[in-house]
């Protein structure tokens, strides 16, 4: 059923079920309450991400691709301060555990998954070596700078920047992205164009200015409903993480899962279309966003609260950071891809959520 604006009724149903919960629900600790909350989160992720993609569909790519980045680290940066104003030990750390669990899944998970289930289909698919090394230049010049070389400075103890590195590096990030963003729209915006697009969902007539104006109205609600609700589940995730006997980073891990589980659905559907250019363009823009953009937010956070963020990563940590960052780079600057690249990032990814269980 659809109404006159083309929008499914769900998307609409949803924010309002959303808000309902919030009111009503979250006064409550059951298992049933948290269990239906914890399916409204979800509905609510995915309602927002879907929403995106109707703005997306009427201002095109590789601005659809952008949107939909910006729309998931929106949510990703709601929750990680929503989380940290909660104050605690594990406040410290969450901002750091989020961001490195959302770039192994996107890099390993969500790129390895699209890689072999494309090939599976198609055996061989392309992308642009411009946009790949692109990306690539950018993100690994974020994730070195926020996640790894708070290791190594010696202005205070412990893996983390004082007041003025942290500033610094956070201006940093966002004039990487800042320049990325302008290569991938404006200065070279055919190196991320999807080649050779023929399906007929590309040819469906983009929506009216009323039907992506009330999207729009409707992607905003969406999105501070997932940021209240996240907020009232974290502490039964966090104590589900006890009971396991798992590390605290584990809590990271969940609620990267929960943000990026739609956009990895999307990623995974255009490359099983042979749109891997469109499926890349959301996993490395999404990494991108997700550091350069969630960073300098925490470090302001950090500034007006007078609290401290820890950034740096383990050991074994960054040794599988660099290992994705090398698989991912050399399974896209070819321009080709195929079974292998998809099959060894899986198997890298499945070592990593090993290891956050089994450290």
């Amino acid at each position: 059923m659809k109404l006159r604006l083309s929008i499914p009724l769900w998307l609409i149903v949803t924010p309002v079920l959303a808000w309902l919960a919030i009111a009503f629900g979250t006064g409550h600790a059951g298992l049933p309450v948290i269990v239906f909350l914890s399916v409204v989160l979800i509905a609510s992720v995915m309602a927002s991400v879907h929403l995106a993609e109707v703005i997306a569909h009427k201002v095109g790519e590789p601005f659809g691709t952008l949107i939909l980045a910006l729309a998931v680290t929106i949510i990703e940066l709601s929750l990680i301060v929503s989380l940290m104003s909660s104050g605690g030990e594990q406040s410290l750390t969450l901002a750091r555990d989020t961001i490195f669990a959302a770039n192994m899944i996107l890099l390993n998970g969500i790129v390895g998954l699209s890689i072999f289930l494309g090939a599976l289909k198609f055996h061989e698919q392309e992308i642009t070596k411009h946009s790949a090394t692109s990306a690539l230049v950018a993100l690994i010049s974020i994730l070195m700078l926020t996640l790894v070389l708070p290791n190594f400075t010696t202005s205070v103890n412990g893996p983390e920047y004082n007041r003025s590195q942290l500033m610094f590096v956070a201006f940093v990030c966002i004039i990487i992205y800042v320049a990325f963003v302008f290569v991938q729209s404006v200065r070279h915006r055919d190196y991320f164009l999807p080649a050779g697009e023929s399906n007929e969902e590309h040819h469906a007539e983009p929506p009216s200015n009323k039907t992506a104006l009330f999207s729009l109205l409707l992607l905003l609600a969406c999105l501070g409903a997932v940021v209240l609700l996240a907020k009232s589940l974290s502490p039964a995730i966090e104590a589900g993480v006890e009971k396991m006997g798992a590390p605290p980073s584990l809590v990271g891990v969940i609620i990267a899962m929960i943000i990026l589980l739609p956009e990895g659905i999307a990623a995974i559907q255009a490359a099983r279309k042979n749109r891997l250019q469109t499926s890349m363009n959301l996993a490395l823009g999404s990494a991108l966003a997700s550091t350069g953009l969630t960073i300098p937010a925490v470090a302001v956070f950090s500034l007006l609260s007078g609290s401290t963020v820890i950034l740096g990563i383990s050991t074994a940590s960054t040794a599988l950071l660099l290992l994705s960052i090398f698989i991912v780079m050399l399974s896209l600057v070819t321009g080709k891809t195929n079974l292998l690249y998809g099959i060894v990032l899986l198997m890298v990814f499945a070592t990593y959520l090993f290891t956050s269980v089994v450290p």
